[in-house]
């Protein structure tokens, strides 16, 4: 009797009776199992897991920047994608990204940069009028996601926007943008989408050669503002105490959402991205 058992995918063992006559493995209580020896048998070499790749929508900009950086520092391959191309930022890890230049509103060169795609994160999103936020939060938004499901992707995630209650009717087209391409992301990707609703982010903004130290008010706001969550229950003014989150804290929780399998898919507010960024990396 002989039987082949593998090892972390490298070896195989086999065992073999200690004597051709012998008593032999049974499930007989009667009788008696003799020693068995083990011999090595030739390695098995096992082809390494696919590489993950990361397409950002919009990694030349504060967020995006963010998320490129730290899907590199992951080991992932990143490509980016928006309308004006590479990042200006000069920067080791932008020479480590594939620049895509080309805009939302049209599909064929969106399905060009999808190529070989495991996970797309959007952050694009901008402010105008109402009709043009509209048609950047929203349509812009459901075209990547409509086409990153017809090309087999598995994983979606889009850095949408919290809910500021009253504050929302002041920007209309953006929140319903926002929401439209929310609506058609749980839609197309019941099992793989993942919605992130930060409030105000903020860090270190680079804006041409001048650096913006968000953080200077932001931090010490998030702080504070994590310690009065009861206040965001409050009625119509409730959403206005949601807490500020920290750049580097969306980037993380939005690259584990795009890679980590078991990443629960639906919508994660501020405080769960607080609280996903708080844990350790898979």
């Amino acid at each position: 009797l002989s039987c082949a058992v593998h090892l972390s995918g490298l070896c195989c063992i086999r065992f073999v009776s200690a004597s051709s006559g012998g008593r032999y493995l049974s499930t007989d209580s009667n009788k008696i199992d003799e020693p068995f020896n083990v011999e090595e048998a030739e390695t098995v070499h096992v082809p390494p897991p696919p590489t993950e790749k990361l397409l950002v929508l919009g990694g030349n900009g504060f967020v995006g920047s963010h998320v490129c950086k730290e899907a590199l520092d992951r080991g992932l391959s990143v490509s980016s994608l928006s309308r004006s191309g590479r990042s200006s930022l000069q920067e080791s890890w932008a020479t480590r990204v594939t620049w895509h230049q080309g805009n939302l509103l049209s599909s064929d060169l969106l399905k060009d940069a999808l190529d070989g795609v495991t996970s797309v994160i959007s952050c694009v999103g901008g402010f105008g009028s109402n009709s043009y936020m509209y048609k950047i939060n929203g349509t812009a938004n459901i075209n990547a996601i409509r086409a990153a499901s017809e090309k087999g992707v598995k994983r979606f995630v889009y850095i949408s926007a919290a809910d500021f209650g009253l504050a929302n009717y002041l920007l209309s087209g953006y929140y319903e943008g926002k929401r439209a391409a929310e609506t058609e992301l749980l839609t197309r990707f019941a099992y793989g989408g993942i919605i992130l609703r930060p409030g105000f982010i903020y860090g270190t903004r680079s804006v041409g050669s001048m650096k913006i130290p968000l953080g200077v008010f932001g931090s010490p706001m998030e702080m504070l503002l994590q310690q009065a969550k009861p206040l965001n229950q409050l009625p119509l003014v409730g959403p206005l105490f949601t807490p500020p989150v920290n750049v580097g804290s969306v980037a993380k929780v939005a690259v584990r959402a795009a890679t980590d399998p078991v990443f629960p898919p639906g919508i994660v507010d501020v405080h769960g991205i607080q609280r996903y960024s708080q844990q350790k990396s898979r």
